[in-house]
Parts: structure tokens; C-alpha cells; sequence
């Protein structure tokens, strides 16, 4: 019985966060201000609400799962990137078992083109908004026109009752190849660092939590110049393997999405969250499970082929102790 009670305190102060690129997770309706009308019943991808419902489920149940062995609860913070509009983030929280957990979130709309945003879920039973504000990323096409991408969404909140500073992001693609798209992510790296800056000059020692689709690995120029900058911690470095990874494409493994934390996070003092664990959440259900593509992440679309799955990133995760 001693054993039992120790071992659920233990749980009780282990928290999960998140992070998960949802691939895609539009509404069916036509927004007429954004590229999004393959995603609507008459669409190319025949995107009806049915499909919708059902990877609304797919994804709120496999949310809910993540890190509930080690805690036995669902994640405190869930950055979440390729959603819609503020009414996909409402319905994916009322949905299967995240409809109990008591979610709430930050959301804004950005000026990407195909209309998809950035956003944070967090268990207000454990988080407290205290600021939130989307930082533009402003990028010139070699045009000299602006590139109309994600922003980066910033939250200052209380964790538990410990602040934190968190950034939520999904960096330019590499759509139109990785060297001539590096100096895209390196400027979204340099406005992280830019901004951290004027945190600083307001807050000492800030716990820093950086998560997201960077569309750049731990090794990339951008990652490291951002780690180095702020001395960061980077868990996923040690993660990603050939065998192993968020993303696969033609066969390789890639570690696009990564959670970021401050050193501060390595104190043991009474009050305060200390780094435990990092992970991908590569469960069996998440992936393709016969033919050439097994293992890999179990898609919702292959092209224009419907394939009814979760979406082709594995989410990645971290665990905090409160001490």
C-alpha cells in the first residue's frame, strides 16, 4: 500500500508536453481567403465530414495517450501545427477522449496563404495564460516580396505556478529545395532569438520552451544557431536515427519536429520543473502497417489518395518533474 501511494505521487508530479503537426486539419468549408478548396466535399481530395469526424478522433484520442503510461494523465501543453482556423482547435478538443480533459487554447490567425496556423492546448487545471502574441516572420522572396508563411506564436504563462516562455512554430518548407530555403529558417531562428532577447531584459534566468516543425533537423544551421545563442538544451538530438525519426520522405528518416527547453530546466529546487524525458510517440496504431511504406507514419492523404490515417508526422514529446 506504502508503495502504491509513492508510486502515484510520483505520477501526480511527472507532465507531458507536446508537440504535433496534424497534417492538414482543415474544415470542409470554403474559405474564399485562403488556398483551401481542395478540403471541401467537391475538392479535389473529396474532403467530406465524415473524414473530417473521423480524423478528429484519430488524433484527439492519440493526443490523450501521449506520455499517460509514465504520468497517467494527459499532456499539461500541446503545441499543434497545420490546423485551420480557431474551429478546428474547438472541435478537436470536444472530441472522443479529449472532450473530458478540460482543454483550452491560443490561437491566431496567420497570413499563410494555404490559411493554416500554429496553436497551443494546455489543461487549465496546470496552465495559466498570463500573454500571448503571434511574432510575425518576416521573410522577402528573392522577388523582394514578402513571403506570406506561418508566424511564430509566443506565450508567456505559469506552469504549475512556475512561468515559462513558449514559442510554437512551423517553419518555411523546404518545398523549393533545402539550400535554397536555408536562409528562411535561419531568419525564423535569429526573430526567436531576437525576441528572447527582449524577455531578458524583463525577466532573469527565463525557463524557455521552443517546440515545433523547424523543417530543419537538430544538425541544421538554424537549430544550432539558436541553441548556441541561447543555450538551449536540444533532447531530440539523441533521438533521431536511420530507423527512426518524426517524418519519413523517400525512405529517410527526418527530425523536423523538436522541443527545445532552457538550462534553467535542470534545477532541482522545490517549485520548480526539472527535464526528465524526450521521446517520439511512434506507437504501433500510428503507422502504416503492411506494404512498402510499414512503419512509416500512417497518413491521411498519399497525394490524392485517401488513406483515412492520423496524419505523416509522429508526435514528439518531453516530460517535466515538478519539484
Amino acid at each position: 500500500m506504502i508503495f502504491s501511494f509513492l508510486q502515484r505521487n510520483k505520477l501526480k508530479n511527472v507532465h507531458t508536453i507536446v508537440f504535433y503537426n496534424l497534417e492538414n486539419l482543415f474544415d470542409v468549408g470554403d474559405d474564399q481567403n485562403t488556398l483551401d478548396v481542395d478540403f471541401t466535399p467537391k475538392g479535389k481530395k473529396k474532403w467530406t465530414k465524415r473524414r473530417y469526424k473521423k480524423k478528429l478522433l484519430k488524433l484527439a484520442n492519440t493526443i490523450s495517450s501521449i506520455g499517460v503510461k509514465t504520468t497517467n494523465k494527459a499532456p499539461v501543453l500541446v503545441g499543434i501545427a497545420e490546423v485551420e482556423n480557431e474551429e478546428v482547435i474547438k472541435d478537436l478538443i470536444s472530441t472522443g477522449a479529449l472532450k473530458n480533459e478540460h482543454y483550452d487554447y491560443v490561437h491566431y490567425d496567420s497570413p499563410d496563404e494555404r490559411g493554416i496556423d500554429t496553436a497551443l492546448l494546455y489543461l487549465k487545471s496546470n496552465f495559466r495564460v498570463l500573454h500571448s502574441t503571434p511574432i510575425p516572420l518576416l521573410i522577402l522572396n528573392p522577388e523582394g516580396e514578402r513571403d506570406t508563411t506561418r508566424d511564430i506564436l509566443y506565450i508567456h504563462g505559469a506552469l504549475n505556478g512556475e512561468e515559462i516562455h513558449v514559442f510554437v512554430n512551423h517553419w518555411p518548407s523546404r518545398r523549393n529545395g533545402e539550400v535554397e530555403t536555408d536562409y528562411k529558417r535561419i531568419i525564423a531562428a535569429e526573430t526567436i532569438r531576437d525576441y528572447m532577447t527582449k524577455i531578458e531584459k524583463k525577466h532573469a534566468n527565463p525557463n524557455y520552451i521552443v517546440m515545433g516543425d523547424f523543417n530543419d533537423g537538430p544538425d541544421a544551421i538554424s537549430i544550432r544557431n539558436l541553441v548556441e545563442a541561447k543555450e538551449l538544451y536540444n533532447p531530440m538530438e539523441k533521438l533521431l536515427t536511420p530507423e527512426r525519426g518524426s517524418a519519413n520522405y523517400r525512405r529517410s528518416w527526418s527530425l523536423f519536429d523538436q522541443i527545445l527547453v532552457s538550462h534553467s530546466f535542470f534545477n532541482y529546487e522545490k517549485g520548480t520543473h526539472s527535464f526528465a524525458h524526450a521521446n517520439i510517440f511512434d506507437d504501433h496504431q500510428l503507422k502504416e502497417w503492411d506494404g512498402k511504406y510499414a512503419g512509416n507514419p500512417f497518413r491521411t492523404y498519399v497525394g490524392q489518395k485517401y488513406k483515412g490515417g492520423y496524419s505523416d508526422h509522429f508526435p514528439v514529446y518531453i516530460q517535466l518533474k515538478f519539484n
